[in-house]
Formats: structure tokens, C-alpha cells, sequence
């Protein structure tokens, strides 16, 4: 393996900003201190930009095995490597599910094939595979996944007494989709009564509503408290589940956790106008006010991790009509870049930033030497220059499907460099034909 030396850099970590260079040798770092030399090294002189740890993001979806026409493995984790992420939990709404613990084994199979990023996967629950995952050890993979509504790929979780039984059999952290189906049902149907299928974009937050959204994820969380399990909620959208959170006590001690999503701090329903479709997410962008209200649970530590919810889908697909058009959008190459556009704005720190998309994660999915600039641990970093600013175009995305709910906004900064276990992945829009990237371990 190269070693590298990084001189020059600004450090973002731990809740501090220092001047220190950075010394990378056998995939992990070796020594950060000031004034490092070292004959043998590849120098990269940072110039004063800022070195942050790798990217940790709880929820994509890279669409591999079976829905491989709208992304893979390879093409968005290669993605994902442009923006700073070198790490990625993937969902298991793939075709086949990820809900035996051989179709899990193969996907980390295919993660090791082809993944320019750290990878690890959730495993599936259903109405009928409580036995299957009782059989899977607690650091087998990031954690397990509920739809508790439907949604790409529709692997729904109703039975109740299912639910209430994964819960008490898991040790796992339990991640959920949180959307209520009766409810969002009840106002497709008022909503296809008066348009038909081609309803405008503008009604999908009233379609899937506030109402939907509070009902499953208050209802998930009674259920966490009376079980004891381990529950991390998913991309939350509405001011009113806010109170649901706790930020009374420290982020290693709770058992109910929170997660935001670059979308829902970005948008609003004034979007749908000129974004329409390309801006349906399940759950729906709603109010400015949501949004508000989510960003300052955020910053107060109700919420707990920033991820991207990454689930990319063809243009013409999109271009469908309401009822056709599949709901996600592809996020992964501009998710820093867009929350520092909020750095630059005075919306929060660059530590914040990093608290909660590198720090957190590894936190609450206990992940092994990762998250940090710190010594000993494994070197996946990227370095940030914050005026570099640059417009999102067809020839500068990395997607599959080449198109971004970002096309034409200009961002003010922009990743120069992207190391994942030490590689060198990433540089200045050129990337490496190596790889380096790992399954993910666990200190569970």
C-alpha cells in the first residue's frame, strides 16, 4: 500500500478545528502531530482546506441485485466516493430481498466485488422471516430494516404482533420507515377521485402526510419503550414527530435514535412547482415550516445523524404521471456539498457537520475504528475545499442516472480528495482503478 502524507491541513474532529499534518501507512493513520516528515511518503500539501473524516451514511439504496438499469453497486458507490462518503449502509428492497441471511452474504459478496466504498448491509424483516432473523448475529451487518410503510419495492410490515416480536428478538439496532398505510391510502383515494393517476406533485406531502408519518413512527417508539429494543427511525419529515426525540442524554445512551436526510433540509413543498417528481421521496417533503422545525431538532440533538436516503430511478421514469412516477431521487455525490452550502449560510458548523455525518454513525452502529481522525484508525478522510465552488451539470455527475434533484445549483464547495482505507479513491474528478474498500465490522 502508498503511504501518504498530508501537510498543510485544517482538522475538523471531535468537536475541534487544529492545524496538524497527517501521516497514512498500511490503510490506517498512523500519526497526526504537527510537522511531520517522512522520506517515503507521497506528500499531498492540503494548503490550509479542511481534512474531515470519511463520510458515514446510514441509508442508500445502489439498487443491486435486480434493479441494476437505475444504479449498482460499483456506479454509486463510485458516486458516493466524489462527495466525501466512504462508508454506506445499504437497504434490502433490492430484487431478490435482502431477508435471508444467504441473500445477505451474497450482497456483501457483491459489495466486495465491486464497492469503491466501505459497505455494509441491513437485513430485511417481513410478516414471515422472524425465524431467519433470529439466526443472525448481532455483528453480522449494520442492523435490520422495517418498512412500517411502503414504499420502492414494497416489503410492508403489518402484522403487529410480527413487529412487537422482532423487537424483542434482536439485539440490532432496528431501522424503520416510518409512514402510516391506511392513512396514506385513505387520501391516495380522495386525491384520484378528483385528478385520476396524474395528480400534481404538490399534493404528495398531503397524501403522505403529517398525520401518516406521526402515527407509525410515535407508534414504532411506544413499542421501543415497552420492548427495550433499539430502534433508529429513519429520514423524519414533520415538525410534530420532533418531540418524539430526546437530547437530554448523550448519543451512547439512548436507545430510541433519530435520522434527518439532505432532502428534507434542503426543500420544501414550494419545490414541487418546479422540481415536481423529481423532488417525490417517500416520506414527502412537506412545509418550510417541517423543514424548519427539523433543522433546529438537528442542531439541539433530538435528531442524531444527517444521511441521503440515496435511492436513484431513470428520468423517464420520474417523468411518469403522480401515480407512476417511483418516489426517490439520487444524493450521495452532493450531500456535503450541500450541507456546507449551510455552513456557508451560518445554518451550522463544520463540526456539527461532522458530528453528525461521521461521528454519529459510528456511534450508534457501534462501528469499528471509523468516524474519526484519530490515530489507529482506519484512514478514510476527505479533504474539502470550502471555496471552490462549481455547478452540478450531466458531465460532472457520477450517477447511473445521470441526473440530480441539484442539476444547475452552483455549490460554493467542493471534495478534492477522498481516501478510503488509506487509497487514495478520489482526486480532483479523477478517480482511482483500484479499490480499497471494506466490509464494515461491528463492537457489539
Amino acid at each position: 500500500m502508498s503511504k501518504f502524507l498530508i501537510k498543510n491541513a485544517r482538522l475538523i474532529n471531535e468537536g475541534q478545528i487544529i492545524e496538524r499534518d497527517v501521516l497514512i501507512e498500511n490503510e490506517v493513520i498512523k500519526r497526526i502531530d504537527t510537522d511531520i516528515s517522512d522520506m517515503n511518503a507521497q506528500v499531498i500539501d492540503a494548503n490550509g482546506n479542511y481534512l474531515l473524516p470519511g463520510i458515514i451514511d446510514d441509508q442508500v439504496h445502489f439498487r443491486e441485485p435486480g434493479l441494476t438499469h437505475k444504479g449498482t453497486i460499483a456506479t454509486e458507490s463510485r458516486a458516493a466516493v466524489a462527495g466525501g462518503i466512504t462508508t454506506f449502509m445499504e437497504q434490502p428492497n433490492t430484487k431478490p430481498q435482502t431477508t435471508t441471511i444467504e441473500k445477505l452474504e451474497e450482497k456483501f459478496e457483491m459489495g466486495r466485488q465491486s464497492s469503491f466504498a466501505n459497505y455494509s448491509f441491513l437485513f430485511g424483516g417481513t410478516n414471515d422471516n422472524l425465524e431467519e432473523l433470529k439466526k443472525l448475529d448481532k455483528n453480522a451487518c449494520s442492523g435490520v430494516k422495517l418498512f412500517l410503510g411502503s414504499s420502492t419495492g414494497n416489503m410492508l410490515v403489518d402484522n403487529e404482533k410480527v413487529i412487537e416480536q422482532i423487537f424483542l428478538n434482536t439485539e440490532m439496532v432496528i431501522s424503520t420507515h416510518c409512514e402510516d398505510e391506511s392513512t396514506i391510502k385513505a387520501n391516495l383515494k380522495k386525491y384520484q377521485s378528483e385528478y385520476g393517476d396524474d395528480i400534481p406533485a404538490k399534493y404528495h406531502p398531503l397524501i403522505r402526510s403529517e398525520e401518516a408519518c406521526y402515527l407509525s413512527s410515535s407508534k414504532a417508539i411506544a413499542l421501543a419503550k415497552k420492548t427495550g429494543a433499539r430502534l433508529h427511525v429513519f429520514h423524519l419529515s414533520t415538525a410534530k414527530e420532533m418531540d418524539l426525540f430526546r437530547n437530554d442524554i448523550p448519543l451512547k445512551e439512548k436507545k430510541i435514535t433519530a435520522e434527518v436526510c439532505i432532502h428534507h433540509l434542503w426543500f420544501s413543498d414550494k419545490d414541487y412547482d418546479t422540481k415536481g417528481t423529481f423532488i417525490k421521496w417517500n416520506p414527502a417533503v412537506k412545509k418550510a415550516s417541517d423543514r424548519s422545525a427539523l433543522w433546529k431538532a438537528l442542531l439541539d440533538d433530538r435528531i442524531d445523524v444527517i444521511a441521503t436516503d440515496h435511492a436513484p430511478h431513470l428520468k423517464e421514469e420520474k417523468n411518469n404521471v403522480y401515480t407512476k412516477a417511483p418516489s426517490g431521487g439520487p444524493l450521495v455525490q452532493h450531500a456535503l456539498p450541500a450541507i456546507l452550502d449551510k455552513y456557508h449560510e451560518g445554518v451550522i458548523s463544520l463540526e456539527r457537520i461532522v458530528e453528525k455525518m461521521c461521528h454519529n454513525p459510528a456511534i450508534l452502529f457501534q462501528i469499528e475504528k471509523r468516524g474519526y481522525l484519530r490515530e489507529g484508525y482506519y484512514a478514510d478522510m476527505v479533504l474539502v475545499d470550502l471555496n471552490n465552488s462549481w455547478k452540478v451539470t450531466a458531465s460532472n455527475n457520477f450517477y447511473k442516472c445521470k441526473w440530480s434533484p441539484f442539476d444547475g445549483h452552483t455549490f460554493k464547495s467542493g471534495v478534492t480528495h477522498t481516501f478510503v482505507n488509506g487509497h487514495l479513491a478520489y482526486e480532483n474528478g479523477n478517480f482511482s482503478k483500484e479499490r480499497n474498500a471494506k466490509r464494515l465490522t461491528f463492537n457489539r
